[in-house]
């Protein structure tokens, strides 16, 4: 048991240094390229920090663990908003300036729902996975056409957070090194985590569901809470709030897609009576909090901290 604990640990590890590496190598050789820094981080930094929860969906879909694969999703989206926006605007009042976000939220809403009813007959299909892929495809290139568009102070917060990229040294095998270097390292953690939690799961008597939706959600999530509690720290609130709607719609379009194209997902019948309405709620509750004063404040921080940890003991109890 003790051998499983330590290399669950090394798993989440792996997971959180591989997509750093990845991510920096990405960002750089795009950077290269001389694309902008604001399309590089809502685009290949924004999804580049969700590769923990594909990798390790991915990998628990082949060894026919849908709990995990459909729970570490559910589970990241939920602590993406409960926990990791509650800590950043506990930290720093969120602010928020950029027109994406605005548009973003009612996306998260509506694939949230699209999920589902998806769901609802008790099975992610090989087609709904299709489906779900293109859409993340859509998404990019929305998001792609919009970010050329954004406000030159919104540019300039994403010049100062993304400091890798404005400090390349165009190197290009450095950063095809360090891109494979981190794909390596996240294959390799999500191997141990998937492995080592269910062994845990079996001996412990929690069900697969429950470690998906804990620990494995909450370490998938930590490139999203290192980049948001920074982002917040140097009060850039747009990238803080943009990095959890954008992980939120990459995991279930391309995480969720690709998994369920490998091995069609069954999706608990818990999770369609609990964990989903409270994803929906969460991401509900935030459309009427930001677009009223266009503000995440300190209370309301503490309010979705709360919630989620009302939510975590409820599924321990």
């Amino acid at each position: 048991m003790l051998l499983q604990i330590i290399l669950f640990i090394a798993g989440l590890a792996g997971l959180y240094f591989g997509a750093e590496w990845l991510v920096k190598g990405a960002a750089r050789f795009a950077g290269s390229f001389n694309i902008k820094p604001v399309v590089i981080g809502l685009t290949i930094v924004a999804f580049g920090t969700s590769a923990p929860e594909l990798v390790t969906s991915v990998i628990a879909s082949i060894k026919h663990s849908s709990d995990i694969a459909m729970g570490n999703v559910i589970g990241s989206n939920i602590a993406n908003i409960g926990l990791i926006l509650g800590l950043s605007a506990i930290v720093q009042p969120l602010k928020i300036d950029m027109k994406l976000i605005y548009r973003e939220m009612p996306i998260v809403v509506g694939i949230s729902m699209l999920l589902y009813f998806m769901g609802w007959n008790g099975v992610l299909s090989r087609l709904e996975g299709g489906i779900l892929l293109i859409g993340i495809l859509t998404y990019t290139c929305y998001v792609y056409r919009v970010a050329l568009k954004e406000s030159r102070t919104i540019e300039r917060e994403y010049e100062e957070f993304e400091e890798f990229v404005a400090a390349r040294d165009k190197n290009i095998l450095k950063d095809i090194f360090l891109i494979v270097l981190g794909l390596v390292v996240l294959i390799g953690g999500a191997h141990l985590l998937v492995h080592s939690a269910m062994y845990i799961a079996r001996v412990v008597g929690i069900s697969e569901l429950v470690i998906g939706l804990t620990v494995i959600a909450v370490g998938t999530s930590l490139p999203e809470l290192a980049t948001s509690m920074i982002a917040a720290i140097r009060k850039e609130s747009d990238i803080s709030v943009g990095n959890v709607l954008g992980s939120n719609i990459f995991n279930i379009l391309s995480v969720l897609g690709i998994a369920a194209i490998i091995q069609p997902l069954h999706v608990n019948s818990v999770s369609l009576r609990v964990d989903m309405p409270v994803m929906l709620f969460f991401s509900i509750f935030l459309i009427p909090i930001i677009t009223w004063k266009f503000v995440l404040t300190r209370g309301q921080g503490l309010l979705l901290l709360i919630w989620y940890g009302a939510y975590i003991f409820w599924l321990f109890k």
